[in-house]
């Protein structure tokens, strides 16, 4: 569910935390190998609880019409209007294939979403939905019709969560990886809206995708000097240590695709890195980190030293 590119990303930062520390603390020994996959896992897990947070949130928005038409039933003289509220929305039956689902549950008991949950927040996101025309059409129509219960859930999660800077600033104050993982987990949540039957909330990684995940933060760290020893007469001009951390991070990053993940082309390799080194790194970055990895390849193929072999942290490994 979570892309390979997604992945790379979390390995990158994972590195950058790493190697920022070590700078900055000047200690002689950075964390072993190991303390870094536990990292990276603790990366995912965050990933995880944010999916979970927004999915409660948004469940909780369609929920409260329910909790609106008590509050309102209760006034001490209620108006025929406080005794008629619409509750169509808190019975959407895409909101119960979620809510009804065994892997939601257990998502839900372990994250605990709705202990940061801003109650008032929701009440807000609610008023403002019933305001809007997509809603009074969608109480209107009698029945439930399968594309309407998805186009509302959809509307209040696009439009009046994604849209909202009361959410993003919400959201952003009790995540400090909104920035970095919101666009991922959002399409994710669009694909739980779309197939909510057996999406599994305890997989979003999967072993297959983890297997890769922790393979490359191990490869890399271990093969540190290997890839720099391709890395370096590259560089001509250029002082090895002057250069990006990050840019030095996404080429060795590259170079360890080449040599230890036969299942990805080098051109994907490439084009992946050039795209993270022009989102996260400078302006100049994505052509420099082209350059270098097309260069370090051409010599790879010219040399018949592209012959991919599976990554194995082992140390009794023979490969070099």
């Amino acid at each position: 569910m979570i892309s390979r590119r997604n992945i790379r990303v979390k390995v990158m930062q994972t590195l950058y935390a790493v190697e920022s520390q070590f700078t900055e603390s000047g200690e002689d020994k950075r964390p072993s190998t190991a303390e870094q996959v536990k990292l990276l896992q603790k990366q995912f897990d965050q990933s995880q609880q944010l999916f979970v947070f927004m999915v409660h949130f948004l469940t909780e928005v369609a929920r409260y019409a329910e909790t609106d038409a008590r509050n309102r039933a209760a006034k001490h003289l209620p108006s025929a209007e406080d005794l008629n509220v619409n509750i169509k929305l808190a019975g959407n039956e895409l909101l119960w294939k979620i809510l009804g689902s065994p892997s939601w549950e257990q998502a839900k008991k372990e994250a605990k979403p709705y202990s940061i949950t801003d109650q008032d927040l929701v009440k807000k996101v609610y008023i403002e939905l019933t305001e809007k025309p997509e809603y009074k059409e969608y109480i209107a129509v009698q029945g439930r019709d399968k594309k309407q219960e998805k186009d509302i859930i959809e509307f209040i999660f696009t439009q009046l969560m994604l849209s909202s800077e009361r959410f993003d600033s919400y959201v952003e104050e009790h995540f400090n990886n909104w920035d970095d993982d919101g666009d991922m987990l959002s399409q994710l949540l669009m694909t739980l809206l779309a197939k909510p039957v057996g999406f599994n909330f305890q997989e979003l990684l999967g072993r297959e995708k983890w297997y890769f995940a922790k393979t490359l933060l191990e490869t890399v760290v271990d093969k540190k000097e290997m890839t720099m020893e391709l890395i370096r007469p590259k560089l001509k001009n250029w002082d090895a240590e002057r250069i990006a951390v990050l840019d030095m991070m996404l080429m060795r990053m590259g170079i360890a695709e080449f040599l230890f993940f036969e299942t990805i082309p080098p051109k994907v390799t490439i084009n992946e890195y050039i795209d993270l080194a022009k989102e996260y790194s400078t302006p100049q970055s994505g052509q420099f980190v082209n350059g270098i990895l097309d260069n370090i390849h051409k010599d790879l193929v010219s040399e018949n030293k592209m012959r991919k072999v599976a990554f194995s942290p082992n140390p009794n490994n023979k490969q070099s």
